[in-house]
């Protein structure tokens, strides 16, 4: 009985637009921040160092340098606030975790591979 209640309360509070993205990828998360009674969107673009959970306790990293600085933020998926997630480039990783990230300074700290597709054989 207890575990029917929460599967329903988790169904109707998870996202229905689960963007599709993972470890590596470039993107720009769109969240919602209120200043008195008026409400606008916030964009925060970065490179996604992580991700940890699943359903709606489901979060993700996103870390992007700005005025010479490392900035990382940690967003829920499935939360209201967030908007959308546009993913602007895939890259290709081979680790779940991107920590290395913080040690690197420049152009170096946003590097992550591209993600190549191969060209289907006709």
């Amino acid at each position: 009985m207890n575990q029917a209640l929460l599967d329903k309360i988790h169904g109707e509070q998870t996202r229905k637009d689960n963007a599709t993205f993972n470890v590596g990828d470039s993107v720009k998360v769109h969240t919602k921040v209120v200043e008195g009674d008026k409400e606008r969107i916030q964009i925060f673009s970065g490179v996604v160092i992580g991700r940890r959970g699943r359903g709606l306790e489901e979060t993700f990293t996103v870390r992007r340098i700005s005025y010479g600085e490392g900035v990382e933020r940690i967003f829920p998926v499935s939360s209201p606030r967030v908007d959308k997630i546009e993913v602007e480039r895939e890259g290709s990783v081979r680790r779940a975790k991107l920590t290395y990230l913080r040690k690197r300074v420049g152009k170096a700290a946003t590097a992550v591979k591209e993600k190549r597709f191969k060209a289907t054989a006709k």
